[in-house]
């Protein structure tokens, strides 16, 4: 695992290429402890997650780590990589996955845990659990079906079946159309420093409103949303943006304080 810090972006690389940067229990807790100490630096306002080499973003779980688990010590470890995940998708700042390459099984599980990917044009995604007679274990059952519906999902999973780039454009998976290889990291980093330039206190509320508000019913959902947009208009933050905005200048906002 390689981690380097640029300004207000911490890039997190899954460096495995000989083993297409396939998820072993190695792995996953590295990719947690850098999540959670970069979204612990107040400094820290956006993370990427890439993988090392053009041919893989990741290749899904190590299944030799799996192979021959009675069923209570596979439940131990997929439960441990569920719980990676969801902080991954509960994370303060935005984890934007740079996809490289084959992003398989516990790969794409990973970027549907991230707040959106960033793909190139050789991005091939796929659950293909179903034909090694497994399922999906770290959170595409749910996951998937949220993102492209259920039908689409369904049969995503039940034949193994790829998306390439421009396909999982279509679906909504990624907001931003499929870039050259060449242009991934760059693109990706960009959109990290744009988000990096917001209100980072407004970016986390943002996060939380989504995040509180997924499972909630609309009404539930809209007061959340009032709570927080409440919190924003009387706070330091928006009085620096609203001001800037008035006097057509860059905003500079302060970091968040450590714990918020």
């Amino acid at each position: 695992m390689r981690t380097e810090r640029t300004g207000a972006v911490t890039t997190v690389t899954i460096d495995r290429p000989d083993a297409f940067n396939a998820l072993n229990a190695e792995v996953i807790e590295a990719i947690a402890t850098a999540v959670r100490d970069a979204a612990a630096q107040p400094s820290v306002r956006a993370v990427v997650i890439t993988g090392s080499g053009q041919k893989a973003f990741s290749a899904g779980a190590d299944l030799k780590e799996l192979d021959g688990l009675g069923p209570d010590d596979a439940h131990a470890v997929l439960d441990r990589g569920q719980r990676v995940f969801r902080a991954i998708e509960q994370a303060p700042v935005p984890v934007i996955a740079a996809v490289n390459g084959l992003a398989l099984g516990g790969g794409f599980e990973l970027i549907l845990a991230t707040t959106f990917p960033v793909l190139s044009t050789k991005a091939a995604l796929g659950l293909p659990e179903s034909g090694l007679g497994l399922i999906p274990g770290y959170g595409g059952t749910q996951r998937l079906p949220r993102a492209v519906g259920d039908r689409v999902a369904a049969h995503l999973m039940l034949t193994g079946a790829r998306l390439d780039a421009p396909r999982a454009y279509e679906l909504g998976l990624t907001p931003v159309p499929p870039v050259e290889p060449d242009e991934l990291l760059p693109t990706a980093v960009a959109i990290a420093e744009k988000i990096a330039a917001q209100g980072p206190m407004a970016v986390r509320a943002i996060l939380g409103a989504v995040e509180s508000g997924r499972d909630a019913t609309l009404d539930a959902g809209l007061g959340i949303e009032t709570g927080l947009a409440a919190l924003a208009v009387a706070g330091e933050e928006s009085t620096e943006g609203v001001a800037a905005f008035l006097e057509r200048r860059p905003a500079k906002f302060a970091d968040p304080e450590a714990g918020r």
